[in-house]
């Protein structure tokens, strides 16, 4: 596939930036900052050969999400899924978006706004799609379960397991080989080793 210029590459990410730090609360331009850190770091180990787009579209994910609050859809779960599907495509179109804006070829922005969609993710995902989705789900597993369970201590522990269970279902075979290498601590690990041993 084409790559874009080193310039197109730069101001997509000026642009991408921007946007993130349009969120009225300041929060979300930090927020990738640091996921983006993380999720790179995972990136690169299970593709050591990412170029600058893959890397790119990290940082697209969650893009503009204080523009689709979670209060605009119904509560429940149906809500949920509804909002969470939605938002991936929103996200992926911004993405897309900003990505041409700047100057990046049309076909490197295609390949982001699947990626960053989740297109065909539990099927037939492409690369980068399986990519970033096991780059989110160990950024999740290292660094975000432990604040997860401790805002949801009112769920059983099944639930934990089961939330934890479907979460284990999207990565894949070397996505899974890093994520039981992670150390967690005492309480949380049992509970993963039970989500995972099925």
């Amino acid at each position: 596939m084409p790559v874009s210029s080193p310039e197109a590459y730069a101001k997509a990410r000026q642009l991408v930036d921007a946007a993130h730090n349009a969120d009225p609360s300041g929060q979300e331009l930090g927020y990738a900052d640091g996921v983006e850190a993380s999720l790179l770091k995972w990136v690169k180990e299970l593709v050591p050969h990412a170029d600058e787009i893959l890397l790119l579209a990290a940082r697209c994910q969650h893009l503009e999400r204080f523009a689709t609050p979670r209060s605009s859809y119904p509560e429940g779960k149906a809500g949920y899924l509804k909002w969470r599907r939605d938002l991936y495509t929103i996200q992926a179109n911004r993405a897309k978006e900003l990505l041409l804006e700047a100057g990046v070829l049309s076909e490197e922005a295609e390949s982001v706004y699947r990626w960053v969609s989740k297109d065909q993710l539990l099927r037939n995902p492409e690369e980068g799609t399986q990519a970033l989705e096991d780059g989110a789900v160990l950024v999740f597993l290292s660094e975000q379960l432990g604040s997860f369970a401790a805002q949801h201590d009112e769920y059983a522990r099944e639930k934990l397991v089961d939330i934890l269970r479907k979460t284990w279902r999207k990565l894949s075979p070397k996505g899974k080989e890093a994520a039981r290498g992670l150390e967690l601590p005492d309480g949380l690990r049992e509970i993963v080793e039970e989500a995972t041993s099925a």
